[in-house]
């Protein structure tokens, strides 16, 4: 039990709540801006970060301390996850009207 707390410890473990954060008010203030808030909507999407990203990659990470020739596997999953949360606050900050270069917009 001890490990899998040292795991949620990680600062890797870290950055992905703090992007899931930031990602999350984004996109609530952008919904309330343009009126299509939907409480069921956050909802949804809170089962997608929190249980994909963060569980997920904690038992990458497991893995990988099982099997180490496997931990290059949680690296680069967490490269992925962190580049997946930037882009949907690129997009949220895009639903705010802040400007964004044309290689970010889809």
């Amino acid at each position: 039990m001890a490990d899998l707390i040292e795991i949620f410890a990680t600062p890797q473990i870290q950055m992905i709540v703090i992007l899931i954060t930031v990602d999350v008010v984004l996109g609530i203030i952008a919904a309330l801006l343009k009126k299509d808030f939907i409480l069921g909507k956050l909802a949804g999407f809170m089962m997608k970060p929190v249980l994909g990203y963060v569980f997920g990659f904690a038992i990458l990470v497991m893995v990988g301390q099982a099997l180490p020739g496997l931990t290059a596997v949680a690296e680069i999953a967490y490269f992925l996850i962190v580049l997946a949360l930037i882009g949907s606050i690129l997009d949220n900050l895009a639903k705010l009207g802040v400007p964004m270069p044309k290689i970010l917009r889809k």
